[in-house]
């Protein structure tokens, strides 16, 4: 699934190249998560603003509202001057002067939603569970010492949620929790203030060297591009079961935690 870092580097791939273009027409295929909520018609011939994002949520303004933009499990976009016949997976295309948006999903579990604006139903309702940014000074150790007191979950679940902070996805939470020296397993709510300060401090690390590695590519993410990530040539411990850790030797531990697999080092990390 695109995390964080992968929506991010999409955004930074497109986002310059198609502010200021106007809208010339717009394709839909095949129904994805949510309708799009507006005639295509009443998009056409708009210009685009600025591109932002939020979680992995990406905000593209327009003249009369803006669109909602969700990748799903595996979706992907691509923007480019000229793009072929849609294939089985393409299910959007937003043209514009300067190029094509295309959204491509096998699962079709993304979305494009119109919203009049983004702190506007339907984009605020979906974004309203959404937890601090990573990068958000209000994401510090106080902030998740206090969110983590209240849970009784492991760390790692907690990290994953979505609610205290976004962003965290599976492999950056493994990775984090690995800088941080904690178990992934152990409770939340037993996590001390110095642990929760560290931990801050790796969750926002992490996540920022994904992003300047061009997030993960495990499968078959790119950018809008084309081209593909490469933390996962960087992680520590994901993905590196039977391996020795890069810092004391002992070999990486894999176990299960709510169908999700964790990578930790059972000599650094501790409960």
């Amino acid at each position: 699934m695109p995390e964080l870092p992968e929506v991010e580097v999409t955004r930074q791939s497109f986002a310059e190249r198609i502010r200021g273009a106007r809208v010339t027409a717009i394709r839909v295929g095949k129904p994805l998560r949510w309708p799009l909520g507006s005639p295509a018609e009443a998009i056409v011939g708009q210009r685009v603003g600025e591109v932002s994002r939020r979680g992995k949520y990406l905000w593209l303004q327009l003249e009369r509202g803006g669109l909602l933009l969700h990748l799903g499990m595996s979706g992907s976009l691509s923007f480019g001057a000229q793009k072929g016949k849609p294939g089985p997976h393409d299910h959007f295309d937003l043209v514009t002067a300067r190029g094509t948006l295309r959204l491509t999903d096998p699962r079709r579990f993304g979305a494009v939603v119109w919203s009049q604006a983004a702190d506007a139903p339907p984009a605020a309702t979906l974004l309203a569970s959404l937890g601090v940014e990573p990068f958000d000074d209000r994401f510090d150790g106080a902030h998740l010492h206090a969110a983590l007191r209240r849970r009784r979950v492991s760390i790692k679940n907690a990290l994953l949620g979505g609610e205290i902070v976004v962003g965290a996805g599976n492999i950056y939470a493994c990775e984090a929790l690995f800088e941080a020296g904690i178990d992934p397993r152990m409770r939340s709510d037993r996590v001390s203030r110095p642990r929760a300060d560290r931990l801050a401090d790796a969750v926002r690390r992490t996540l920022a060297r994904a992003v300047e590695l061009g997030g993960s590519t495990l499968r078959n993410f790119r950018d809008a591009r084309g081209a593909a990530g490469e933390f996962q040539l960087d992680a520590k411990v994901y993905g590196r079961a039977g391996r020795p850790c890069v810092r004391c030797r002992t070999p990486i531990r894999r176990v299960v935690q709510n169908a999700r697999a964790t990578f930790f080092c059972p000599a650094c990390q501790r409960r």
